[in-house]
């Protein structure tokens, strides 16, 4: 394992690796728990272990949006281990332009949803945006099942094959509503068939306590935690449709980007 360097724009000193097994390498952002930055209401030391956990559900729902997570020692301790997406369009730290957008109100194009009006650097109106795709809606969907208190526009961008990736999920799992995003052109609207379905088994493998979601989220989150989750998920099914924004709190990270 070496470590190439630390990202700047992170809040918890992530590190990018890359990591060797005989003639293979691959890169990947490791996370040490010991550098996370505390909470108010997250309990220390559990970051690392919610980045695994939404990889867990990722997998287990079948949306595929998550890169693969592990948890194992580096040279600074525990800490999660994510392997690292190369972007085509994307620099670090910028959201990628095919899927939002900060635009003037006469150019939010067919294709775009509107999330909220803002001003611009000279006080000029401007529009969030983002685009109507079925990958970003399943991405809606899955950060209304995690609980996602911090989709920024930066935490998601497409490879060079246009899959859909989604990153930084430290501050998901709360067993308390706290629901902050970006992608809110959906609020409301019916769910996909296709997200039914993988709430669906989502639900199934929460149903049986020896599934191996159920034994993973059980050494990754707090009893209450993974009951919260149970909810979620009924909760989704039972209304068929895509959350909206709490009346209390805010439901836009902050930053945005």
């Amino acid at each position: 394992m070496e470590v190439e360097g630390r990202l700047l724009e992170s809040s918890n000193r992530a590190l990018r690796t890359v990591l060797h097994l005989s003639d293979a390498q691959t890169r990947a952002i490791y996370k040490p728990a010991v550098t996370e930055r505390p909470l108010w209401d997250f309990p220390d030391g559990t970051l690392a272990h919610r980045e695994v956990a939404a990889y867990a559900v990722s997998e287990a729902g079948g949306w595929g949006l998550v890169p693969p997570t592990i948890l194992r020692e580096g040279p600074a301790g525990h800490g999660s281990f994510q392997q690292w997406i190369e972007s085509p369009v994307a620099t670090e730290g910028e959201a990628d332009a095919a899927l939002l957008a900060i635009l003037p109100p006469d150019e939010v194009a067919d294709g775009w949803l509107p999330v909220l009006d803002a001003q611009g650097p000279a006080g000029e109106p401007v529009v969030v945006a983002h685009a109507d795709r079925p990958d970003l809606a399943s991405a809606a969907v899955f950060d209304a099942v995690v609980n996602n208190a911090d989709r920024k526009g930066s935490h998601l961008l497409l490879d060079a094959a246009g899959h859909l990736w989604g990153f930084d999920h430290g501050v998901t799992f709360h067993s308390e509503p706290k629901l902050r995003t970006l992608l809110w052109g959906w609020a409301g609207r019916s769910l996909p068939e296709s997200d039914l379905a993988r709430l669906e088994s989502v639900h199934q493998a929460l149903s049986d306590t020896d599934s191996e979601l159920s034994r993973q989220l059980t050494s990754l989150l707090l009893a209450d935690e993974v009951a919260a989750l149970r909810h979620r998920v009924v909760a989704l099914l039972d209304s068929g449709r895509f959350p909206r924004p709490r009346d209390e709190g805010p439901a836009i990270p902050w930053p945005p980007w």
